[in-house]
């Protein structure tokens, strides 16, 4: 189950258990004006410096961690997962990040990795016995990749992860509701996952009318690369961004005059 905290707002997880603080955020409760209003956490979209890095103060000073100890993706839509540590500490918000990674992990503390989403699935994982923990974007390419899958195959190897043990949040995206795509989007999961994927697509008539059109379920198809990948914790939010645009950011309701979501997790020192 998610819980909602204010303010800034922001979800958390109630799978997420052990010594690791995480959020999913909102659009809530930031600095940042115009198009951009108010918690932009995207460094690239538009906004000044100094409000990003206030947002993520004001983010951090409530969830528990500082934007000196951020490392985030450099999101293309891959299946690319990497390992970081501390040394990568201030990767994106202070100096650009070189390597392409839809998804990062890291055992080590103090170190907040984050990803974003304005319509993509954002997916936290953490493994509270190996503690270690990742965080992956999940746009419908990197779905259809499995990169939620190729995240969890990176932590038992780098880690020694048991897939059984580890905790999954998967956070607000859009929904079945609004996901409407045409036929490539169908063919490319059912051709990753087979037919059980059909359950998690609709034919239907497109918001025009128009025939041929599918809606898909994001979040379950993630969660299904997740299941196959041996999870039994998996946490779905029940927020479609598109359905809410005036309290997340959502690519297909505005286009590029947007802001990003940040989905954040980082291990606690221990005590």
């Amino acid at each position: 189950m998610f819980q909602t905290h204010t303010m800034p707002e922001y979800l958390t997880s109630d799978a997420m258990t052990g010594r690791v603080v995480h959020c999913f955020s909102t659009r809530r409760g930031g600095v940042s004006t115009g198009y951009l209003s108010s918690l932009n956490l995207g460094i690239h979209r538009g906004d000044e410096w100094d409000n990003v890095y206030e947002n993520y103060r004001r983010l951090g000073a409530a969830v528990g961690f500082a934007p000196e100890q951020t490392v985030f993706t450099r999101q293309t839509h891959t299946d690319i997962v990497a390992r970081v540590g501390a040394a990568n500490r201030g990767d994106g918000l202070f100096r650009e990040v070189e390597p392409e990674r839809d998804g990062i992990c890291t055992n080590e503390p103090g170190v907040a990795l984050v990803c974003f989403a304005a319509d993509c699935t954002p997916i936290l994982l953490h493994d509270p016995v190996r503690h270690a923990v990742a965080a992956v974007h999940a746009g419908w390419r990197g779905t259809a990749k499995g990169i939620a899958a190729r995240c969890v195959e990176l932590m038992t190897r780098e880690f020694g992860s048991d897939p059984a043990d580890l905790q999954a949040a998967i956070g607000p995206c859009i929904g079945p509701c609004c996901f409407e795509t045409g036929p490539e989007v169908p063919e490319a999961m059912l051709a990753a996952l087979g037919p059980e994927a059909a359950q998690f697509i609709q034919d239907r008539r497109g918001e025009q009318g128009e025939a041929d059109k599918a809606f898909l379920d994001l979040k379950q198809l993630n969660a299904l690369w997740l299941r196959r990948a041996g999870l039994r914790q998996i946490d779905i939010s029940c927020d479609c961004t598109r359905c809410q645009p005036d309290r997340f950011w959502s690519h297909r309701f505005t286009g590029q005059a947007r802001g990003s979501q940040a989905a954040v997790i980082m291990l606690k020192e221990p005590l």
